[in-house]
């Protein structure tokens, strides 16, 4: 029976590198898959675009490639990425010189665009804002960018792409689309496009997969986190597949690491919606066959929905915070004045939300949630608060840093900032609306 590896490179846009160049080394892999864009991500991304038409994909692209590119060409490894961004095109052309500069000039660039819908809202496209409610006013909109499938990057592989890299595409397709391609699965077989997406969903993640989200020592140690090697699933022409990592790499797979992993963003097992199909998690059998060898099988899917979903990022105002360490005898109730007086100064301020935290005690669950313990020897006081200007939002780390002189005794490593607000609104939009186009780089 026929089988195909796939790694998974990354799992988020600032992840390291040296697992992804173990795997194409010694994972023998037929395909290497670098999932890294979040949700805020490509409405940041658009931002740099705006700003340089040659920028907006992922900032550690050209390292990646450096770092990969040699050994996936010389073992005939492809590589499909969401690392394209806001400008996948530009992406592209950055791949090419990186590998001309490495001498490698034979390799067929694919970029797929059409993710970017923007232009369709401002012509007024009809929208289902069910999920999240109203957009926000069109003045504060920076993106939109629907979430593709699988076709594109199927389509591109049987055109020869020995490199694909995309903007805003389902993460699961990155992995479904190779196995559509390879088995010459129908994109309307729904139980095998839903098995498939069970694979992209367990490795999308790359490091969560191995044990690295998943580790709490005492309870569920993993070894050699320092080490954590990436996933490989090894596919067969049914979707079932066998998980496993490159022997000696640090990190755990087991029943439990793939079960927390499969649920993993997941409110309906039984209706998990992407734009190829509704996949349906819940006859999932998990096996163990071994150290680090986990068998996956029995995802199904249902006909995919009529409409995509559709990320909009936009500006939502400024957050200015500030951050000051009281210790010693008394600590608490040092930094407990220090909030008073932030209040206090703060209150009359152009601020639509303030909060206070008092870090390792109710920064995380508050005051409500958080034991009530002695009182720690130390205490970190985080200030911060929302504003519609830069200005407004700046007053919060100023007053922070003035607590120097103006407040408790004994503070000290006062830290501020103030940042842009890019939020992300989610609505859905017909999906016969949207095409997709793949662009062969210097063709």
């Amino acid at each position: 029976m026929k089988t195909i590896r796939i790694g998974s490179g990354a799992g988020y846009s600032g992840d390291r590198i040296d697992p992804a160049v173990e795997l194409a080394a010694r994972g023998s892999i037929a395909y290497l898959v670098f999932e890294c864009l979040a949700e805020r991500t490509i409405a940041l991304a658009q931002k740099a675009r705006l700003l340089d038409p040659a920028a907006g994909f992922d900032p550690l692209l050209e390292e990646r490639m450096e770092a990969v590119l040699p050994l996936c060409a010389g073992k005939g490894i492809r590589i499909i990425s969401n690392m394209g961004a806001a400008n996948p095109r530009a992406a592209a052309a950055r791949t090419r010189e990186i590998a001309a500069r490495l001498g490698l000039r034979h390799l067929r660039i694919a970029a797929i665009t059409g993710d970017d819908v923007l232009p369709l809202l401002r012509e007024g496209i009809d929208i289902d804002d069910s999920l999240e409610g109203p957009l926000p006013a069109p003045g504060k909109i920076i993106s939109a960018n629907a979430y593709l499938g699988a076709q594109p990057i199927v389509e591109a592989l049987a055109a020869g792409a020995d490199i694909i890299l995309t903007g805003r595409v389902a993460d699961p397709a990155l992995f479904l689309a190779p196995l559509a391609h390879e088995f010459g699965w129908p994109l309307d077989n729904w139980d095998l496009l839903g098995q498939g997406t069970v694979v992209g969903h367990l490795l999308e993640c790359a490091g969560q997969l191995t044990g690295g989200y998943f580790a709490d020592p005492g309870y569920k140690d993993v070894p050699n986190l320092a080490r954590l090697g990436f996933p490989i699933a090894e596919v067969s022409d049914d979707g079932a597949a066998v998980f496993t990592k490159v022997e000696g790499s640090g990190g755990l797979l087991n029943r439990a690491t793939c079960t927390e992993q499969l649920l993993y963003e997941i409110q309906d097992p039984s209706a998990y919606f992407t734009p190829d199909v509704v996949a349906d998690f819940s006859q999932v059998s998990i096996r163990e066959l071994g150290p680090d060898r986990v068998h996956v099988s029995g995802g199904r899917g249902r006909a995919r929905p009529a409409s995509l979903k559709v990320s909009v990022g936009y500006h939502d105002g400024y957050i200015g915070e500030g951050q000051i360490s009281y210790a010693g005898p008394n600590a608490v109730r040092r930094a407990q004045l220090a909030r008073e007086i932030l209040a206090a100064r703060l209150a009359a301020r152009d601020l639509s939300e303030l909060r206070f935290d008092f870090i390792g005690i109710d920064s995380i669950h508050g005051q409500r949630l958080s034991p009530q313990a002695l009182p720690p020897y130390e205490v970190r006081l985080r200030a911060a608060g929302r504003s519609a200007s830069l200005r407004g939002a700046a007053l919060v780390p100023r007053e922070v840093e003035a607590l120097y002189t103006n407040g408790p005794a004994g503070g000290g490593g006062a830290a501020g900032s103030t940042r842009e607000i890019i939020a992300v609104h989610s609505i859905l939009i017909p999906r016969e609306r949207v095409s997709h186009h793949i662009h062969w780089e210097g063709s």
